[in-house]
């Protein structure tokens, strides 16, 4: 069967675009080709800096025939009708429609259309162009004279404004060619802005720029290496990384891998050639991420380390060039060499300068007393420089200093809860670990079952200077985004911060949780060791989240800009993996009365009715925790639309956001071997506290594999089902049984069992001991056999019956102490 070559051949493609645009290029391409009723074995696409190639095998050379049978109307029908329906088949004359029979329906018209098959050839000349118009780069552009308005002329071409031909760099060459193995291949020669398809390619710029005659991919391939190009992006990278790995080795160091930027170098490169350059040894004073950081981002160069270390970096880099020169490549170094130090010149004196005063001190006097900074340390002074200068976090959210004075007041409530967690009785490490997370601790990574630095010991914080040391951590947190090194690259935000803590002699606890107030960055970043830090993490993420739902802009369908998704992941991860007891809506429903009332603060409304004195005392004193302060501020200060708008949102936005935390909470038990209908058994809408959630779904989970809770199941779910059955008919049944209508024994047996198994679940629940509430409950399985076995639930006695539907409701009661077992799938 034939293969389809196609190269569309360009000025350099930016690499970050490249192997998303060959995917894009494949689908396409063979989207186009399926429509048309042509079908293929097998499709890979290859790129490089500067072309993307598809290569199709096992293509048909024709479409198949279609017949399509277009149903009309009856042969009754109006003329009007029957016109209509000659249009839609493209029939000239009714003469030409066939009339059936319908014995029900009487006869009517039925156009029978068939279309000849069409030649792959015919066939790629047609969809190529439009495909080539209308790809979706990102940020594509017009070029030549083709691009000038309508109607302009330069060396013979006419303008085509708009309508010229848009590609992500100039398009230079087309490749199409189509043939068997053993045949020789044609081409197909579509046009495009006068650019018509051919077999004719060129090698590397440098190297080979002849023109290559292409007959099939095999033979382009190897063409292609001989005029040094190296077609596949996946080859590319394995020289660059083991030649790289070789280069360092020889020299007594070991490569510092990066796999982004050993995705950039590759496709920089056509012909990859490593090399290695070196700076001065007096740069290495600076921190180590901005050494890589600034050789990275400005020179797309790796960094090395002695060979050995695991930290800690030498002084030599490795560079990727796209040519094997003559002098081996020692101008090539040369030249890196000359702007990496130059760049690394600027970055010594970023960490220089951030490290010194600020020269206007004297105006930062306010921030500093409202944040309690002392302003004789660097830090200090860039967090109030962050305060006085009202940089905006989100232009409905207020400014960076609004933010870290709210997350200051949540992160004490915070810190007192994972304080008491810390400090309670706890079980052994894997007590409460689903599936996946106990194979990850028998494998020794499982990053859940992780001691928080801090904890135990003689030398541990009491809460009073535990609570300190996160509202110290809080205030600095965000300091590090007005240091020039983070200016220069965002990156480094939270680490340069550290840093710069550790530097003016802050608690090692405090400056790790200035690192570490960012984490989790995703489902696989590392969580905050410390508790200071994951305290900070929490009242974070929690301020955002709060904030963004107070301003409704929450993510919607595929659409999350602010990735809070993400932070309420990180939530979710931090509270089970770390073993933190929080409950949320305690936490988020006075945070929320908090930003609305900020907001309302800031309305133009609420400015020219300014509250009363005695009221905004009262606010700097309790912020929001106080209710009647918040409903007292509505009905003084705010506007009857506000004060509509702000009751509706604190009454509305606590259980919203907590229903947001049990989507991503049903994601991370998924992902951790849990199955969804139990969460959905033990997730109740009001249930807050995450880590009790989770400690339920475990124990289900052992109950419900076990036989006696199969049977017990099975016997709930058929109580159940007897209770549904008559409430939907109406039927009102008891709360209570009355032991003087129980006849049979099995039905004593029955209601003693469910008495004592409901006492012990319920002590059990109490007592947060899920495992043992199971275990209470499995004493039901016999008594439920017993009954369903031996009574008649539907007695001719109207009070017996009556009873007997209250034992069912009694059953449905007791297992419903620990999870609603009608949502499990037998």
């Amino acid at each position: 069967m034939p293969d389809l070559l196609l190269e569309l051949r360009s000025e350099e493609i930016p690499a970050r675009m490249q192997r998303k645009a060959a995917g894009d290029l494949r689908k396409l391409v063979t989207d186009a080709l399926v429509e048309a009723g042509l079908t293929y074995e097998g499709a890979r696409e290859y790129w490089t800096p500067r072309r993307l190639t598809l290569d199709i095998r096992g293509l048909n050379a024709r479409s198949a025939d279609q017949r399509e049978e277009i149903k009309g109307p009856s042969t009754k029908a109006p003329e009007q009708a029957v016109q209509g329906f000659l249009r839609k088949a493209g029939l000239a004359d009714v003469s030409q429609a066939q009339v059936v029979n319908d014995p029900k329906k009487g006869d009517f018209y039925v156009a029978i259309i068939s279309k000849p098959g069409r030649a792959a050839e015919e066939i790629i000349a047609d969809v190529m162009p439009g495909i080539i118009r209308n790809f979706p780069w990102p940020k594509p552009m017009r070029w030549g004279a083709a691009s000038m308005p309508k109607g302009d002329t330069y060396d013979g071409v006419e303008g085509r404004g708009s309508e010229s031909l848009r590609w992500v760099r100039p398009l230079q060459s087309i490749v199409c060619v189509f043939g068997t193995e053993h045949e020789e291949t044609q081409v197909i020669p579509f046009e495009i802005d006068g650019l018509v398809a051919g077999n004719i390619t060129y090698g590397h710029r440098f190297h080979a720029p002849a023109a290559i005659t292409v007959r099939r991919f095999d033979d382009y391939v190897a063409s292609l290496e001989k005029a040094k190009v190296m077609l596949d992006a996946d080859r590319r990278k394995d020289v660059i990384l083991h030649d790289a790995r070789d280069l360092a080795f020889a020299n007594g160091l070991d490569l510092v891998e990066d796999e982004g930027l050993l995705e950039e170098a590759s496709g920089l490169v056509e012909w990859p050639h490593v090399l290695m350059g070196e700076f001065e040894a007096g740069y290495l004073e600076i921190p180590a991420e901005i050494i890589r950081l600034t050789i990275k981002t400005n020179q797309k160069c790796f960094v090395t380390r002695p060979h050995g270390a695991e930290e800690g970096l030498s002084n030599r880099f490795i560079l990727v060039s796209n040519i094997d020169a003559k002098d081996g490549g020692k101008e090539i170094v040369h030249g890196n060499g000359k702007v990496v130090r130059a760049r690394l010149s600027d970055a010594k004196h970023f960490w220089t300068r951030d490290q010194g005063d600020l020269p206007d001190l004297g105006t930062l006097q306010a921030s500093a007393a409202k944040f309690d900074l002392d302003l004789k340390k660097p830090l200090d002074q860039r967090m109030a420089k962050l305060d006085a200068l009202n940089v905006t976090f989100h232009a409905k959210l207020g400014t960076q200093g609004k933010r870290v004075a709210r997350i200051r007041a949540l992160a004490q409530e915070i810190g007192r809860a994972v304080y008491a967690a810390s400090h309670a009785p706890s079980s052994s490490p894997s007590d409460h670990l689903l599936p996946a997370e106990k194979k990850r601790e028998q494998a020794g990574t499982a990053s859940s079952t992780s001691t928080l630095r801090g904890e135990g010991g003689a030398n541990a914080p009491g809460e009073g200077e535990f609570l300190a040391l996160v509202d110290r951590a809080v205030v600095l947190a965000k300091a590090d985004l007005r240091t020039e090194a983070v200016g220069e690259f965002p990156e480094l935000q939270g680490l340069m911060g550290r840093r710069y803590a550790l530097l003016q002699g802050e608690d090692a606890s405090v400056a790790a949780a200035i690192e570490d107030h960012w984490k989790p960055n995703g489902p696989s970043d590392r969580l905050p060791e410390d508790k200071v830090g994951l305290t900070v993490a929490l009242a974070d993420k929690l301020d955002t989240l709060v904030g963004f739902w107070v301003i409704d802009e929450k993510p919607t369908g595929s659409k999350d800009p602010y990735a809070l998704r993400r932070a309420a992941l990180g939530v979710v991860r931090i509270i089970l993996e770390r073993k933190v007891r929080l409950p949320l809506l305690k936490i988020i429903e006075p945070h929320t009365e908090m930003l609305i009332l900020e907001l309302l603060r800031r309305s133009k409304e609420a400015n020219q009715l300014n509250p009363p004195a005695e009221m905004r005392n009262a606010a700097e004193l309790t912020g929001s925790d106080d209710v009647d302060f918040f409903l007292n501020y509505l009905e003084f200060a705010a506007t009857d639309e506000d004060r509509l708008n702000a009751a509706e949102i604190a009454d509305t936005t606590p259980l919203d956001l907590l229903s947001f935390f049990h989507d991503r909470l049903k994601v991370y038990l998924r992902d951790m071997g849990a199955r969804h209908d139990i969460i959905d058994a033990v997730l109740t809408p009001d249930a807050d506290d995450l880590l009790l959630v989770a400690r339920r779904a475990e124990a289900l989970t052992a109950f419900i594999t076990s036989e006696d809770g199969k049977n017990l199941l099975a016997g709930t779910k058929r109580a159940v089902q007897l209770l549904a059955a008559e409430e939907k008919k109406g039927t009102v049944v008891a709360d209570g049984v009355s032991e003087e209508l129980l006849r049979l024994d099995a039905e004593k047996a029955l209601w003693s069992a469910i008495v004592t198994a409901s006492s012990e679940a319920s002590q059990a629940i109490a007592g947060e001991d899920f495992r043992f509430a199971m275990e209470a409950l499995s004493k039901l399985r016999a008594p439920v056999d017993r009954f369903f076995e031996d009574v008649l639930v539907n007695d001719e006695d109207v009070a017996i019956r009556a009873n007997r539907l209250a034992l069912l409701k009694a059953i449905r009661e007791a297992t419903g102490t620990v999870a609603d077992f009608s949502r499990i799938v037998s």
